[in-house]
């Protein structure tokens, strides 16, 4: 089937607009689908039946995957059925009657206030490395963006003076998001001073640089990341998704409204911005349970 493999992550390039991350994901997960199917059902997607797919998920589940891994792979699982039964490739889709594994919400770690301020004030110095990382936490933090979308800035993308960026989502879709004052500044100085230094006379397009006057990668902000949290005695593991959860906590607590930060995030789906609304619950639960009388 792998014919038909290719063709179906031809069209998430071509008609979905889908990030090669995106449909890297989709082709691991269906490359070890296609393994299991042909095994038991053959070559011809039409030989498919509801049984396969469903045991398909039992070998997984068997394989030590957990509900989360399992439901993403039938999403893609779905998604190609569905695919082959629109382009004419097969008369049923037998995913149709399959469930997907149940998955338990699982809320977003997210920083306090106080151990913001403390993450973003470790890179203290002036030199260029200090710089730049000052601004690239400033700016995740100030924004909600995500890391693919923060290393992929252009310095075209971000205006300093008006205060707002231009970020690349998923899909290719643009969004224009507010800086704030303190990631204006702190963006503005690197443009300065330190990415001149980086760059070393070259043209890179690209807003953050490496040691090298290379485009940041995500692996590297990462990194970066990491260190700087420790330098900042925060104990709890976090991840440049971590700013982001955070970022959109904090403006809920303080009274801004889920649609503007459905916005400011990228979401497509206003529900996949709720996930933010349980958490300040839970916040108010636990600091109801430690300082009220009868909590």
């Amino acid at each position: 089937m792998n014919q038909y493999l290719d063709l179906f992550l031809g069209y998430l390039v071509v008609e979905k607009g889908l990030a090669r991350n995106s449909v890297e994901s989709y082709a691991r997960d269906l490359n070890r689908y296609l393994a299991y199917v042909e095994q038991h059902a053959g070559a011809d997607p039409a030989a498919v039946r509801p049984l396969h797919v469903a045991d398909f998920l039992a070998h997984l589940k068997e394989s030590g995957l957990g509900a989360r891994s399992r439901a993403r792979a039938l999403s893609a699982v779905r998604m190609f059925h569905r695919f082959l039964l629109v382009e004419g490739y097969a008369e049923t889709n037998p995913t149709s009657i399959i469930e997907a594994p149940r998955v338990l919400a699982k809320l977003p770690q997210v920083l306090t206030g106080r151990e913001v301020e403390m993450l973003l004030a470790a890179p203290a110095g002036n030199a260029p490395i200090e710089v730049r990382d000052r601004a690239m936490l400033e700016l995740l933090y100030a924004t909600g963006l995500r890391v693919s979308e923060l290393v992929g800035l252009r310095t075209r993308d971000v205006n300093t003076s008006a205060g707002y960026l231009m970020a690349v989502g998923k899909g290719g879709k643009e969004r224009l998001v507010p800086m704030g004052e303190a990631a204006c500044a702190a963006v503005a100085l690197y443009l300065s001073s330190a990415r001149t230094q980086l760059g070393r006379g070259g043209e890179s397009p690209f807003l953050f640089l490496s040691r090298l006057g290379e485009r940041m990668t995500r692996q590297a902000f990462w990194n970066i990341l990491k260190k700087r949290s420790r330098q900042a005695g925060i104990l709890k593991g976090i991840s440049p998704h971590t700013l982001r959860h955070s970022f959109a906590t904090h403006l809920l607590e303080n009274g801004a409204d889920l649609r503007s930060v459905q916005a400011m995030l990228g979401h497509a789906d206003l529900s996949t911005t709720q996930i933010y609304t349980h958490v300040t619950r839970e916040r108010l639960k636990r600091l109801h349970e430690q300082f009220h009388p009868r909590g």
